[in-house]
């Protein structure tokens, strides 16, 4: 795209004041860079996707206070991880980690693994099993 092209559309950016670096072609056709506040099409996925990790949070909460789901999937979403990468974070196998989102399972998880979980979210053990989908 040429710079003066550069989209300029209304999005989150443009209300914060900030501007997205973007590549185009000056008059000459060599590239150079050109500052953008939005493009509608971008500002759409953003919020498409926003909108479905609100809906996974607020979802996981219903699921802790029925008694479907631990605290684990709660926190998982709220940090927009998935199981694989929350696996990665505590060390452990993923089937393992889906077993502790289990409230059985959960409620007999030791300290030292409670504490795995309680820094990959940044929050306190207490924090972590005291949460009840409030």
């Amino acid at each position: 795209m040429k710079k003066e092209e550069i989209p300029q559309d209304e999005s989150n950016l443009s209300k914060s004041n900030v501007k997205e670096l973007c590549y185009a072609t000056d008059e000459n056709g060599n590239y150079t860079t050109g500052l953008s506040t939005g493009w509608e099409p971008k500002t759409i996925a953003l919020e498409n996707s926003i909108n479905a990790i609100n809906e996974r949070i607020e979802e996981a909460k219903q699921n802790i206070k029925s008694g479907k789901a631990s605290p684990i999937v709660y926190f998982m979403e709220l940090h927009r991880m998935d199981w694989i990468t929350l696996a990665d974070y505590v060390g452990m196998w993923k089937w393992r980690v889906k077993r502790h989102a289990k409230p059985s399972v959960f409620k007999k998880l030791n300290q030292k693994i409670l504490q795995k979980y309680a820094d990959a979210f940044q929050i306190s053990v207490a924090e972590l099993t005291n949460y009840k989908g409030a």
